[in-house]
């Protein structure tokens, strides 16, 4: 019994319109999985910072009172005053301050690309043009991680098309 192969599925007229609007549908869902990761990055930051800082004060703390408490608890207080300094040495080596302060840039920066897509998504056609901006803005949440804080003011919006 012979077989027919299936006709070729026909590409709609319309197909070159619908990438640029595929495309910031990807980039939306891209933005919304960095975010929520730049989230979940941020709160780690801060449970990591309290516990190698917390620690490293109350040491300090205990390994003084001890030291001047008597003679015979000098040992144990400089014991305690270094296991202190490790956790003091150990935060500032990681400088989880610093990357949570990034990761909640990076998570403003996502959740500004994303809000730009789904406004770009919300109209009729999307333009070529509109995924340059989308891009534009996802390049500034890459670097985001890396930069400064943005300079205060109103950010760009987008321009009606």
């Amino acid at each position: 019994m012979a077989t027919t192969s299936p006709d070729p599925v026909p590409l709609p007229r319309n197909e070159p319109l619908s990438r640029p609007r595929a495309e910031v549908e990807r980039l939306c869902d891209e933005a919304t999985r960095q975010k929520d990761l730049a989230h979940r990055r941020a709160e780690f930051w801060v449970k990591a910072d309290i516990a190698l800082g917390f620690p490293a004060a109350l040491l300090a703390g205990v390994s003084g009172a001890a030291g001047l408490a008597s003679a015979d608890a000098r040992v144990p207080a400089a014991l305690v005053a270094l296991a202190a300094a490790g956790c003091a040495a150990g935060a500032g080596f990681l400088r989880s301050d610093n990357r949570r302060l990034a990761n909640k840039r990076a998570r403003q920066a996502w959740a500004l690309v994303e809000a730009r897509a789904r406004m770009k998504l919300a109209q009729d056609r999307v333009l070529p043009n509109d995924l340059a901006e989308i891009l534009e803005s996802r390049q500034a949440a890459l670097a985001a991680y890396e930069g400064e804080d943005p300079p205060p003011g109103p950010t760009p919006t987008a321009t009606p098309g």
